[in-house]
């Protein structure tokens, strides 16, 4: 891919932005957080350019953005948020992305690395009997087209309502862990085909669950709030998301989508960026759509995180109460919402797409959970499976620059072919074992494409929003075990 050549202005340490003359048709500037440092990899690769596609979109409000975690994807580039008015914007499948509610949720519990030790294996392994894995896996799940549109109403709450976790889980989890707009009245028979066997799985790719220690505090008070108690503490991320169902969501969107590029005369110039007017037929059937694949993901990781449970119970010899296996948070990072956000001192409604970038609410705001609202948000930032993650909190910066969203992760540097071809996946497992921890994939070609060196340093990604003060250091976690599709 040819290096990109376009401008970036310094607007501080940590913001470059591409002016709007930079091409005809762009309605504002984009924005980019970065360091210095960072910039040769901006070049890398197209993404900056579709920075600036982006900002040709009818009705974009402030700036076309990026988070430090920004690389090359499908229409929006992975990082990339915007912002649309919603009486004159529109809403574009390209800002949400495939994998619709891709996104993180992390336990907290009262065990430590001492008290596991010797265990890690065999939670582990638990881990990969009990949750299924890999491409097209068929999940423990069994539901009918009824009980499936069912989920898709009702999200998280579906799973709960049948045992499955706990009531508080929700209360923990972004949205209630529902989008109550969904009509899967919309849902094409393909869709449904495919994710009915899927409901409960992990899927491949950068998707894993993982056992974690908490390395370092950064902010006691706010760890504490958010169950956070030490150095030592052992914690579990679980990111997956809507897996082939968002998938073909996506796909029977974006076919409407191009009708009603030409029906509406928008002019783009990438067609990627399919989009329709939010408030027109063809956009409220894409957020109705989208709202099923995003609540189809929060029953998917609700599901998930009672076997994680499980897991723990088994082999622990405890239950998961007394274990303390509470659910920090939930967050989504492949979504778009319709948010109420303040312009000129104003309250004005849009719709923000996130694609690659997680809500990093403020405190005080009524979206934040009553538990969290004096502190703000969890931000959940996973790194690669060998370094290091982190858990931030929300600031007022952040809702005053980028409509209150923060990175969501390290971010590509190598394609997965080309990190394939540097190293085998066996070589990549024996060198995780030299650094102590375990893995267990269903395939060894997973673990080459999503070595170290395939990524970002997340901790110079999550320095570069603490930087920017768009979200604020609170912990960082170290693996343990790590299983992948």
């Amino acid at each position: 891919m040819a290096e990109w050549s376009g401008p970036l202005e310094k607007i501080d340490d940590f913001r470059w932005r591409i002016p709007k003359s930079y091409k005809p048709g762009m309605r504002t500037d984009g924005v980019i957080y970065a360091t210095e440092g960072m910039l040769a990899d901006l070049r890398n690769d197209q993404a900056t350019e579709q920075v600036a596609n982006v900002a040709f979109l009818p009705g974009i409000v402030g700036h076309s953005m990026a988070m430090p975690d920004i690389h090359w994807g499908y229409g929006f580039p992975i990082g990339g948020v915007a912002a649309m008015s919603y009486e004159d914007g529109v809403v574009s499948p390209g800002g949400v992305g495939y994998d619709i509610n891709c996104g993180v949720r992390m336990l907290r519990s009262d065990l430590t690395v001492d008290d596991i030790k010797g265990k890690i294996r065999d939670i582990a392994d638990q881990f990969y009997l009990n949750i299924p894995v890999g491409v097209g896996g068929a999940g423990n799940l069994r539901v009918d087209e009824k009980e499936l549109k069912q989920v898709m109403r009702k999200g998280a709450k579906w799973m709960v309502e049948r045992g499955i976790g706990w009531a508080e889980d929700l209360e923990a989890c972004e949205q209630q862990g529902c989008i109550e707009n969904a009509t899967p009245e919309n849902i094409s028979p393909e869709a449904i085909k495919r994710g009915r066997p899927q409901l409960g799985t992990l899927g491949s790719g950068n998707h894993f669950l993982e056992i974690q220690v908490v390395d370092e505090i950064y902010n006691e008070s706010v760890a504490q709030t958010f169950g956070i108690t030490g150095k030592g503490q052992i914690t579990v991320m679980i990111h997956t998301g809507s897996r082939g169902f968002g998938h073909q969501v996506c796909e029977d969107s974006l076919r409407a989508m191009q009708g009603a590029v030409t029906k509406y005369r928008i002019e783009l110039p990438d067609r990627q960026l399919a989009c329709a007017p939010v408030k027109s037929p063809e956009g409220q059937h894409y957020l109705g759509s989208m709202a099923c694949a995003a609540n189809f993901a929060w029953a998917n990781r609700q599901a998930i995180a009672h076997w994680v449970r499980e897991s723990f119970e088994r082999i622990m010899g405890a239950g998961a109460h007394k274990l303390g296996l509470r659910q920090v948070y939930d967050v989504a990072h492949n979504i778009a919402k319709i948010e109420e956000h303040k312009i000129d001192g104003k309250s004005k409604k849009l719709c923000v797409h996130r694609k690659g970038a997680t809500r990093a609410f403020a405190p005080g705001h009524a979206d934040v959970p009553e538990a969290y609202r004096a502190v703000g948000q969890p931000v959940i930032v996973p790194g690669d499976m060998a370094r290091y993650s982190f858990l931030l909190v929300g600031t007022e910066t952040a809702m005053e620059q980028t409509w209150g969203s923060a990175c969501h992760g390290s971010g590509r540097l190598m394609s997965r072919h080309a990190a394939i071809k540097r190293m085998k996946g066996k070589d990549v497992q024996e060198e995780l074992s030299r650094r102590g921890i375990v893995v267990r994939a269903k395939g060894r070609d997973t673990l080459a494409e999503e070595a170290s060196y395939a990524y970002k340093d997340a901790a110079d990604v999550v320095q570069t929003c603490a930087g920017a003060d768009i979200s604020r250091l609170v912990a960082k976690m170290r693996p343990l075990g790590v299983v992948k599709g």
